[in-house]
């Protein structure tokens, strides 16, 4: 059994930082985490980059960091006069939330607890332990390191590729993208997700009164919250091929409604996923991913009305389309657009394009120090469906050549391909809960084991 005494985790992050707490309450390892951008420690980019109006997609009930205290988060906003189980916090609220466990981890566990305000730009894993090379050129030695690389930024289009600001906006989390912008112009969200939906209400907070168009392939956007029925959950996880569990889903929605029916799988998706064939994961992404994703990942009530009055003011439109053509046009770009079985393409001038397609996740493009020099190495690979990093159930990542690392995890989204429903902080916190646990040997000790 690998003895851990020390462990390196790289980003301070939701995930990295949630990490660090749990290897401190549940065993006496030291716990050294790095983080290069020291202002998004603890928050990351969800909550670290949330304007004010940016609201929780889940219910405040069920927003508890620490699976084992479900009513933690609910105990927290109470005690500060910020909502209860029911609400619908802000980001920046949950941020916060996270920094003051953080503050209390870091008092409590005193010199077990380290963090560096450096970034990780390499990583060697021996024999004898897990090296860390920073950029100020100390190195960082552990029993194990874990890699929480978190969201990384969206890839560029090819018809954006080499395009730039003021016309083109990369970075769906900036502050300034309505900066210049007038009532008569139009503004073009690329996709029309969460992320879209975050940018489109921070464009009206900022004044913003031109017109939006988000655009994707469906042209689907997520649906709301709202109050479901009682019903009696199923027990077991539903078996078979991919067209057979559409049909179940779609029986149990006529019988206890959608939500219920999408909600009530939340406990099984994981092994639905590890027991589906390559070809069903690969065809569920083809065609499936956009309608699990709008009734999967929903928006809270509230948001749901402000959308719908951008869009009864004729200020918000979604559209099925995609990109064939970027063409600079004074400071704006002539957009060519194909709408969905459409053979022709139309032309939509815009002031500017916002990237909200969502996080990279195909690791062979990644331009990240750390994760390009392990990938360029072989000491990690892309997951088959090259949608994030390759790992096995107990988050160590895997080598090129196939074999399980012991003293080298990714936590996170990034490891979506093995587990997929590993985005939202229900499934983020029992996945850093569980490692934890095994690498201090605290599922052995508390009555699991021994």
């Amino acid at each position: 059994m690998l003895k851990v005494d020390h462990v390196a985790i790289i980003g301070g992050g939701f995930s990295g930082v949630l990490l660090a707490i749990n290897l401190l309450r549940h065993g006496n390892v030291r716990v050294t985490l790095v983080e290069r951008r020291p202002d998004r420690l603890g928050r990351g980019l969800a909550y670290g980059a949330a304007q004010a109006d940016h609201i929780l997609n889940v219910r405040a009930a069920n927003m508890s960091a620490l699976p084992d205290q479900p009513g933690h988060f609910v105990d927290w906003l109470a005690a500060q006069g910020l909502g209860q189980a029911g609400s619908f916090a802000t980001r920046r609220d949950y941020g916060t939330y996270l920094c003051a466990m953080l503050d209390e981890a870091r008092a409590t566990a005193g010199e077990r607890f380290a963090i560096l305000a450096d970034e990780a730009i390499d990583l060697t894993v021996r024999d004898d332990g897990a090296f860390v090379a920073l950029r100020s050129g100390d190195m960082l030695e552990a029993d194990v390191a874990v890699i929480a690389p978190g969201n990384l930024p969206p890839h560029d289009l090819p018809a954006f590729v080499g395009l730039d600001r003021p016309a083109y906006v990369n970075d769906p989390w900036a502050a300034d993208i309505a900066t210049g912008l007038g009532q008569d112009d139009v503004l073009l969200l690329l996709g029309s997700g969460l992320t879209a939906v975050d940018c489109a209400l921070s464009l009206d907070s900022a004044g913003y009164e031109g017109r939006i168009v988000a655009l994707s392939r469906r042209g689907l956007a997520p649906q709301a919250h709202a109050p479901a029925q009682p019903y009696a959950a199923r027990q077991e996880r539903p078996v078979g091929p991919a067209s057979a569990l559409v049909r179940t889903v779609r029986d149990r929605a006529a019988e206890i409604g959608w939500r219920n029916a999408v909600d009530e799988l939340r406990p099984f998706t994981p092994d639905m996923w590890r027991a589906a064939s390559a070809n069903e994961r690969s065809r569920f992404l083809r065609h499936m991913r956009p309608y699990w994703d709008v009734h999967r990942h929903r928006v809270a009530p509230g948001v749901a009305e402000r959308l719908d009055g951008l869009r009864a003011q004729g200020r918000l439109e979604v559209r099925a389309a995609k990109v064939a053509t970027a063409v600079p046009d004074g400071d704006g770009l002539l957009i060519g657009l194909r709408a969905r079985g459409a053979a022709t393409s139309t032309t939509l001038k815009v002031a500017r394009v916002v990237n909200c397609t969502g996080p990279l996740g195909d690791l062979r493009r990644v331009t990240d120090p750390l994760l390009r020099n392990l990938f360029d190495r072989g000491d990690i690979r892309p997951d088959p469906l090259a949608i994030g990093i390759d790992v096995d159930r107990q988050c160590r990542a895997i080598a090129a050549h196939g074999d399980a690392q012991a003293r080298l995890h990714i936590v996170g989204p990034m490891t979506r391909g093995a587990h997929w429903e590993i985005v939202a902080v229900p499934d983020i916190r029992r996945q850093v809960w569980t490692l934890a646990r095994e690498l201090t040997s605290a599922h052995w000790v508390e009555a699991e084991g021994l």
